[in-house]
Formats: structure tokens, C-alpha cells, sequence
């Protein structure tokens, strides 16, 4: 029993910092269960590393007391949680009925060929990683899209190139 509870210890300590595990366990007192704290958790080892790989995920489910199976429901569900490797910085291009009938189609066919990428994929030197996302909730001023957590509005393919240039 007690070699099981130690090699436990070490696994958690070799998927998670010990930062990460101080911060996951922080949000914990807040709230009534462990469980509960899934997608914070996730999120706190996602800022530091940019995305939960399996080792990490595990590492979380480990310290939550869930399954891996259960947690990555969760992780696949959301969609700012990235299960790969993002780009540094990460370009959500709405593709909701406002943000379509405003252009959105335009405006991706040139931020893709700007970039030299497809839907889904990473630039080559890793800079941009370029997702679809349903909405945004800026309806208003369409189409839009954010880069990290910065909303862009009014796009046009003439406005890229300037909005781009900003995040290196």
C-alpha cells in the first residue's frame, strides 16, 4: 500500500511542477470538490506549457482523482483547451452566421495563404496556430477573430498583414 501512495508521489511529481500542483491545489480549497477544479487545472498547467500533453494530463487526473479518460472528455469538449502543440500565439478566426455573411470565408482564405497554413495547422517557424471558432460574441463587427486573448474586429484581408505584424 504504501510503495503504491510513493510511486503515485513520483509519477505526479514528474508530470506536474511543483508549481503547477501548488496552484491546482490552491483553486481546490475553493471550491466543494476536487473534480470540480478540471478545467482550472488544465488551464494553469496550459498557460505554463502551452498545452496538456497525455504525461501532463495524467499528471492532473492523478492529483484531481479522476480518470484520464474522464478529464480528457473535458479537455476535448472545450476548445481552449489544446491537447497538441500550439503556435506561440494562437489565432481564433469566427466562423459564426454574422462573422459568414460578413466575410469571415474571405478573410481566412487570405490569412491561411499569408500565413502558409490550413485550419488546424502551425506555421512552420511556430509563430501562429490558426483555429476555427463558433463565436465570438462580436456579432456587431464582423467578422472577427482573436490572436491570444486580443479581439480583432472588422477584418479584411487588407487589415492582416498590419494586425499580424504586431505579434511576433
Amino acid at each position: 500500500m504504501w510503495i503504491d501512495e510513493v510511486s503515485e508521489a513520483i509519477q505526479l511529481i514528474e508530470a506536474l511542477s511543483a508549481e503547477e500542483v501548488e496552484a491546482i491545489e490552491a483553486e481546490i480549497a475553493h471550491l466543494p470538490d476536487r473534480e470540480s477544479a478540471a478545467i482550472e487545472a488544465m488551464r494553469i498547467v496550459q498557460e505554463k506549457r502551452g498545452w496538456i500533453s497525455d504525461e501532463s494530463l495524467a499528471g492532473i487526473a492523478r492529483l484531481l482523482g479522476m480518470s484520464v479518460e474522464a478529464l480528457d472528455s473535458i479537455a476535448t469538449f472545450y476548445n481552449l483547451i489544446f491537447r497538441r502543440p500550439v503556435g506561440r500565439h494562437v489565432i481564433m478566426l469566427c466562423d459564426s452566421v454574422s462573422c459568414f455573411v460578413m466575410g469571415c470565408d474571405k478573410v481566412r482564405i487570405a490569412l491561411c495563404d499569408q500565413l502558409g497554413v490550413s485550419m488546424g495547422e502551425t506555421t512552420p517557424d511556430g509563430r501562429f496556430t490558426v483555429l476555427p471558432i463558433v463565436c465570438l460574441g462580436a456579432c456587431d463587427r464582423a467578422p472577427v477573430m482573436t490572436i491570444d486573448e486580443e479581439l480583432i474586429t472588422n477584418l479584411s484581408s487588407d487589415t492582416l498583414p498590419e494586425t499580424l505584424s504586431r505579434f511576433e
